[in-house]
């Protein structure tokens, strides 16, 4: 089926939200928000997606996806998240450069050039940004992580993943000292402003907006 780059890019986005908000599919709204397109626009191209039999579409309903489109969005998140394996391991690129090179590569439709990277790489489990990389067989490795602004209570828990890959986020992360795999310990929930007081490591304690909690994806320590 020919899919065209801007088709992949929205079966990618849906595939993405949906893993945030527990597979409840996703609203125009949300893909307007997300792709910041016009609502209208998005419409279109989700009628587009449904004649293709890609995306299950109705007016005012969430949207999901077909088996069809799962299949085409986890190739295309396998390919992004390899390719930024790739460029942070093989081309030493910071882990804050990479998202957006990586959506230019991610539309190469090579089957042959994705196998032979992920055999060079040696077949890796998570990308740089704690994302798992679907295998060749499109299974994707169920993930527990959950926003550091959900937790419910004080405790130690592990820095898994973010929500966000924006350059300026990534970097925030950096300048704070806090780096995928570290713990963090949660001191106190703020309930006026729902900012959050954490100790990263042996670092001193500090506080985060809720804004910043909120993409900081954790687990449990055990």
């Amino acid at each position: 089926m020919d899919v065209s780059l801007t088709e992949e890019n929205y079966l990618k986005a849906i595939f993405s939200i949906n893993l945030l908000n527990g597979d409840e599919g996703v609203s125009t709204n949300e893909l307007s928000e997300h792709l910041n397109n016009k609502a209208g626009s998005v419409t279109d191209m989700l009628k587009r997606l449904s004649e293709k039999k890609l995306v299950n579409y109705e007016k005012y309903k969430a949207v999901h996806l077909t088996a069809k489109g799962r299949k085409l969005a986890l190739n295309i998140v396998r390919k992004h998240r390899l390719w930024e394996v790739f460029l942070t391991e093989k081309l030493k690129f910071g882990w804050d450069e990479v998202h957006e090179i990586a959506e230019q590569l991610e539309h190469i439709k090579s089957e042959e050039l994705v196998r032979r990277l992920d055999t060079f790489l040696g077949h890796p489990e998570f990308d740089p940004h704690g994302d798992p990389i679907p295998n060749d067989k499109g299974e994707l490795r169920e993930v527990k992580a959950r926003p550091l602004n959900r937790v419910k209570t004080s405790g130690t828990f592990i820095f898994t993943g973010v929500a966000e890959h924006s350059q300026v986020f990534l970097r925030h992360l950096t300048s704070i000292g806090l780096r995928i795999g570290d713990r963090i310990r949660v001191e106190e929930l703020n309930t006026y402003d729902r900012s959050v007081k954490i100790k990263i490591g042996k670092q001193e304690s500090r506080y985060i907006s809720e804004k910043v909690s909120a993409n900081i994806l954790v687990e449990l320590k055990k």
